[in-house]
């Protein structure tokens, strides 16, 4: 396909670029480094190490990917997916260790661009991803309840995994400070009130506000709170190139590591394409993302930087403020240099329950407990059990083994779902042509397309619904599912997806001939109530008099 070829986007955007469209990307591009910049110091934070390496990151990784990159609105840096593993990296290996896996997966990233591997992203089940991401999200807030509350751990307290973790707030609970939970309470009050208001809230991010909160706090009442200057040394040096020893033994050791950066980097920043190009109605070219996802972070790696991907947030923000071109993420990286350099020293300033409480929201936005909730209540019984394996894994051991059990188990229940809906019945011989039910027969009105899906509807192939196209005078699409033996969650999920883009463009969707199990699976995820039971039609010949009835 062309989107797929390995071309950046940006050489394809300036052929018709204009200077309306680079106001808007450079304006587009200061809101979104002033968002990133103190989430990239929080999510540094997280990832255990100084506030500077997430701003070298985003700096250096958000650069490259922007100028390599096969999306024309991502804006990538360190995002909360990585701070478990990264924590867990430096804890086990130190930076060097960090900066060899980051390297590594970064060659990982760049060669499944080359070789095409961008397609194989649609082999992740909806009900993993959700998963994992739910379980990275309860993650992240277990590793902050201790700056929030402001605990004291004693010297040697185990600290790395999650459930450690967990104990050792049980345990050091005694030594609560209250002062630092004040500071916590009121900066996440900020951060959920001050979006609600009108014009303003929607132009000043949230959690610039909360850190002047805190900070105003914090020296204004002089409470002894810990700041980021009592914890770290701050720099404000622009990254240098810094080359690791490498070695066989080196490498082996951090190999595992690497694969896990480079596949949870390649989910994340193709996810976030797909998003951005349902809010733009655009292509993004997946090999080529992946390329420059894999040079941005050998980029980081070398300037001191962490792990870096696509960000959902910060491209929804690029995408909102106007930016359409990689210009916008470029100016993004640019602007945090200026804030490198003048505005650094003042980060020692941002007490630690307020970094907290940005990590909190931060992880309340990417945990997605509605699509949680959806699935547990209405997916088919072997996606939720797909669903929360994957969860639990992540939460009590780690995303590896997470994913790796969660796509056994999927593979697993889908041969059995499978091998249910399979039966063997003799052939009959019969011309294609005078098939009663060929829909060549029929005359289909000008508003009216048809889609006929064939063959079982499971996380592999779901993506084929993206491939129905609307016309401009398209009013009723038919989708005709006579051959659909089985629907898992992540096809229901791109069912709902076609469903709002419809609606969106003032299309109604009849269904005609659904068989038992999809029926069954599209009444409990809520689906047949949304599109109305009237639109489910048992023929086609049922299905386009009911078009007939939209033709205006």
């Amino acid at each position: 396909m062309k989107q797929d070829k390995l071309k950046p986007m940006l050489f394809s955007v300036l052929k018709k670029y204009s200077k309306e469209q680079f106001a808007k990307d450079v304006i587009s591009g200061i809101i979104v480094a002033i968002i990133a910049l103190p989430l990239s110091i929080a999510l540094a934070l997280a990832s255990g190490v100084g506030p500077e390496e997430g701003i070298y990151t985003a700096i250096v990784a958000g650069f490259l990917i922007s100028f390599f990159g096969g999306s024309r609105v991502q804006i990538a840096g360190p995002t909360a997916a990585f701070a478990t593993i990264v924590a867990g990296i430096v804890a086990k290996s130190g930076m060097e260790g960090l900066m060899l896996a980051t390297l590594f997966a970064g060659v990982i990233l760049i060669l499944m661009g080359i070789f095409k591997l961008g397609g194989l992203i649609k082999f992740i089940p909806y009900t993993i991803t959700v998963g994992f991401t739910a379980g990275i999200a309860v993650t992240i807030v277990i590793g902050q309840i201790k700056d929030f509350l402001g605990l004291t751990f004693a010297k040697g307290t185990p600290a790395i995994e999650t459930m450690d973790k967990l104990k050792a707030v049980a345990v050091n609970f005694h030594t609560l400070n209250g002062e630092a939970l004040l500071v916590g309470l009121v900066s996440l009050a900020v951060l959920i009130a001050w979006p609600m208001i009108p014009k303003i809230g929607e132009k000043i991010p949230g959690s610039l506000i909360a850190v002047f909160a805190g900070i105003g706090m914090v020296k204004g009442l002089g409470m002894e709170v810990n700041t980021i200057g009592a914890l770290y040394t701050i720099s404000n040096k622009l990254p240098t190139l810094h080359i690791p020893s490498f070695s066989w033994s080196a490498l082996t050791n951090v190999a595992s590591d690497a694969f896990t950066i480079a596949i949870l980097a390649a989910i994340e920043s193709l996810l976030s394409c797909v998003v951005a190009d349902s809010m733009i109605n655009s292509h993004h070219r997946s090999n080529m993302e992946l390329v420059a996802q894999g040079i941005g972070n050998v980029g980081s790696a070398l300037f001191g930087g962490i792990p870096a991907t696509g960000a959902i947030a910060r491209t929804a923000a690029n995408i909102k403020n106007g930016g359409r071109t990689p210009i916008a993420g470029m100016v993004h990286s640019v602007v945090l240099v200026l804030v490198l350099i003048i505005l650094m020293p003042y980060a020692a300033l941002i007490p630690m329950p307020t970094i907290a409480a940005i990590l909190f929201m931060v992880a309340y936005n990417m945990c997605g407990w509605r699509a949680f909730a959806r699935l547990c209540k209405r997916a088919p019984k072997s996606d939720i059990i797909v669903l929360m394996t994957t969860f639990i894994l992540t939460v009590c051991f780690n995303l590896v083994i997470a994913i790796g059990v969660g796509m056994v188990l999927a593979c697993i229940l889908l041969m059995k779902r499978m091998a249910e809906e399979t039966s063997v019945k003799g052939w009959e011989y019969f011309d294609p042509e005078s098939d009663p039910d060929n829909i060549e027969l029929r005359e289909v009105p000008q508003h009216v397309r048809v889609y006929e899906i064939s063959g079982p509807m499971f996380f592999g192939v779901a993506e084929r619904f993206a491939e129905i196209t609307l016309k401009d005078f398209t009013k009723v699409l038919i989708i005709r599912m006579r051959g659909v033996p089985t629907l898992d969650a992540t096809a229901i999920h791109s069912l709902i997806a076609l469903y709002e883009r419809c609606k969106e463009h003032g299309v109604q969707i009849i269904f005609s001939h659904v068989n038992e199990q999809p029926m069954r699976s599209l009444e409990k995820a809520g689906m047949v109530k949304m599109v109305g039971r009237e639109n489910f039609c048992a023929h086609i010949d049922d299905a386009l008099k009911r078009a007939a009835t939209f033709e205006s």
